[in-house]
């Protein structure tokens, strides 16, 4: 059974709506376990006993949010030498471009070290059906690959 942490913050909806839809595409693979949880319920135990993790923001000053930047702070030591290239995807509410928000994510990820799996998905302000069936489609392909072990 692959097991998908789903981190996010929101503050107008947006980002929440769109961590909604990758749970739906997560779940739509069979023996999948989803956790879905705002930034500061998650937990290291939380990052450690995942098969992959979705990282859900928007984008406040080109940059991710103080919730998400928050969890990696709380688990980024204490998760050293523990994890190895976990596979992670990113998914963005941005205002502006979502380049600052993704470019922050990317940079910290690196050093944990987890694997980027697939491009994030960037909403460029409104958030539609095309943008949710894209995040649909990004928590498939986490939880499909985990699923089968090809990450």
């Amino acid at each position: 059974m692959a097991k998908i942490l789903i981190v996010y913050h929101s503050q107008t909806g947006n980002t929440e709506k769109m961590a909604k839809a990758v749970a739906e595409g997560a779940a739509g693979i069979e023996n999948t376990r989803l956790i879905v949880k705002r930034a500061f319920e998650a937990t290291l135990e939380d990052l450690l006993n995942c098969d992959g993790i979705a990282i859900g923001t928007p984008e406040n000053f080109g940059y991710m949010s103080g919730a998400i930047k928050n969890f990696f702070d709380r688990t980024f030591y204490p998760s050293q030498g523990k994890i190895f290239k976990k596979p992670y995807v990113i998914f963005i509410s941005a205002g502006n471009d979502g380049r600052g928000a993704r470019n922050s994510i990317e940079r910290i990820a690196l050093g944990y070290p987890l694997k980027k799996i697939y491009e994030p998905v960037i909403a460029r302000g409104k958030i539609t059906d095309e943008i949710l069936e894209q995040c649909r489609e990004l928590g498939a392909t986490l939880a499909g690959g985990c699923e089968m072990g090809i990450y």
